[in-house]
């Protein structure tokens, strides 16, 4: 158990925390939530101990173990991947280390012998003896193959280093695992696969994450960092979200009767209590939304921005039509080869691969960006599209405006250059104010991301291109988007690390490889946990190995 008692954090005049009180006990996972600059973040590492608040102390039960995912990908550069995991245990591994040191003596002495013997006692008791076997199960789950596992770290890949530092965390089966966005960076297969572990975790688990279908899967509570307090929630975000939304529509509901107010929210709980048996965390997450009482359901201060595509003109039949499209990266690798498809205007298209950098290439080409190695494509002649880059892209196009406020930023896209209908429509967009006055060039990631998508629904194109559109947002800003893409009557090509946001939003999935492509008709979930689709993707990855 953890608990927190009286911690305030203030950084000048801003207060981050005040007097937060609040347990976390074994056997459930705490979601962290808060909109961006809340705080998230800076309440783990208060919880870690990397941070001490002003007043208040963080206290853990007597002699229990806490772990923290490492967010420094070099950290362990000079390690093998296999050691770097066993790290994870601190005692365990010193314990190694001085048993290594003290049996590669050449002179060994009886006190040596006496030390050696509670060394490997106390080995013994930390099942020191399945440490290398634990330590690569879990790098295997997180699709770190065998050929890696004695790999030096400082080889690896960023999403590869991700994974194992993922796996350092969970090795030797903390008290409190502390995990701040473990789903960045994972492929499909070990987001799955870490789901299904922190479904089974009976410790302690704290995690901050942006991705509501992983908050969904595996909490039993939603810590909520609002109004510079800490509020904890039973049930998982979805719940969290629609009790808060239908909490904020009855405070705006003067008219409404109190009595009705509460029949509303009654029947709110008991809906959601029947639900909760389809969660994988269901038995424990149930018998919490049974004690639920209304007061426990709370509005929330959050807002969010006003995203929605409006074409100026409907597409006809004629979208697009990509014929044997091959790209190859500026390593010499292939990234795809023989694409084809063609694009119906109700299509929302998830394009995937395990190799991101071959969706980023689609789409580059799609838009004129670069040039395929062979192939064609062919927009149709009432298709206007516009095109949302990766980072990357997004880092490089606000370079050339650096000095530009976003006022004047966002007035180069527009039709109406009135700047009232500008300052309105940034406002929508939450830069209201002297917000809207900012210089691009301090723009943090998320207000990037919020620009772009400005800029997009000033086009009045009637297809998008998205990649990674939800990178660096807020949960209130992928909500937003969420639903301007479901609402969009166009067709859209997308890629997207959300699991919920592909699910709503794609009926069509695309998955891209250097030997090929498969082309599915169907939801993302579908795609998943369709067994033939499963044969025909390892088929298409056993061309390449």
């Amino acid at each position: 158990m953890i608990s927190v008692s009286n911690v305030s954090l203030r950084y000048g005049k801003r207060v981050l925390f005040d007097d937060v009180n609040i347990k976390f006990v074994p056997g459930n996972c705490y979601g962290v939530i808060g909109a961006n600059g809340a705080g998230k973040s800076t309440f783990l590492k208060i919880l870690s101990g990397e941070i001490e608040p002003q007043t208040g102390q963080v206290t853990m039960g007597p002699g229990e173990r806490m772990s923290v995912l490492n967010q420094n990908q070099f950290a362990y550069d000079e390690y093998p991947v296999l050691q770097t995991v066993i790290m994870g245990n601190k005692r365990l591994y010193d314990i190694m280390q001085e048993k290594d040191i003290l049996y590669a003596k050449t002179e060994f002495t009886d006190a040596d012998g006496e030390r050696a013997g509670v060394l490997e006692s106390e080995f013994a008791e930390m099942n020191g003896w399945d440490a290398e076997s634990d330590a690569a199960s879990l790098l295997s789950g997180l699709g770190i193959t065998e050929d890696l596992h004695y790999t030096q770290m400082a080889d690896l890949n960023a999403s590869e280093k991700v994974r194992v530092l993922l796996a350092q965390a969970l090795f030797g089966d903390p008290d409190i695992l502390l995990l701040d966005e473990p789903t960045n960076n994972l492929d499909v297969e070990s987001a799955i696969w870490l789901e299904g572990f922190l479904a089974n975790f009976k410790n302690t688990v704290i995690v901050v994450s942006h991705d509501r279908h992983f908050l969904d899967q595996v909490c039993t509570h939603i810590v909520d960092i609002d109004f510079s307090k800490v509020k904890q929630y039973a049930g998982n975000y979805t719940f969290w979200y629609e009790s808060s939304q239908l909490a904020l529509r009855q405070k705006q509901d003067q008219n409404k009767k109190t009595e009705d107010k509460r029949k509303e929210l009654e029947e709110f709980i008991r809906r959601f209590s029947a639900n909760a048996s389809k969660s994988k965390q269901a038995t424990s997450r149930q018998k919490l939304l049974e004690k639920l009482t209304i007061e426990d359901i709370a509005y929330s201060s959050r807002k969010y921005p006003y995203i929605h595509f409006k074409p100026e003109r409907e597409p006809g039949d004629q979208i697009l039509t990509v014929e044997n499209l091959s790209y190859t990266g500026e390593d010499g690798q292939k990234l795809f080869s023989n694409v084809s498809f063609s694009m119906n205007r109700n299509d929302k298209v998830f394009l995937y691969s395990r190799d991101s950098l071959a969706v980023t290439a689609l789409l580059d080409v799609l838009s004129g960006t670069k040039q395929a190695d062979s192939g064609t494509f062919k927009w149709g002649v009432t298709i206007t599209n516009a095109y949302f880059p990766n980072d990357t892209g997004r880092d490089a196009f606000f370079q050339a405006a650096d000095d530009l406020n976003l006022v004047d930023w966002l007035r180069q896209y527009s039709v109406e250059k009135d700047e009232s209908f500008i300052r309105g429509f940034l406002g929508r967009m939450l830069f209201s104010g002297e917000e809207s006055l900012k210089k691009a060039s301090v723009l943090s990631g998320g207000e990037k991301v919020r620009c772009m998508l400005s800029r997009m629904m000033l086009s009045g194109a009637n297809a998008l291109m998205l990649d990674e559109p939800t990178n660096h947002l807020d949960l209130e800003s992928i909500e937003a988007e969420n639903r301007g893409l479901i609402e969009f009557k166009g067709p859209v090509l997308f890629s997207s690390h959300d699991h919920q946001f592909v699910q709503t939003i794609a009926n069509r999935v695309i998955e891209l490889s250097p030997t090929g492509m498969l082309d599915k008709l169907m939801t993302y979930d579908e795609f998943i946990a369709d067994p033939r689709v499963k044969q025909q993707r390892e088929e298409l990855y056993k061309q390449i190995a």
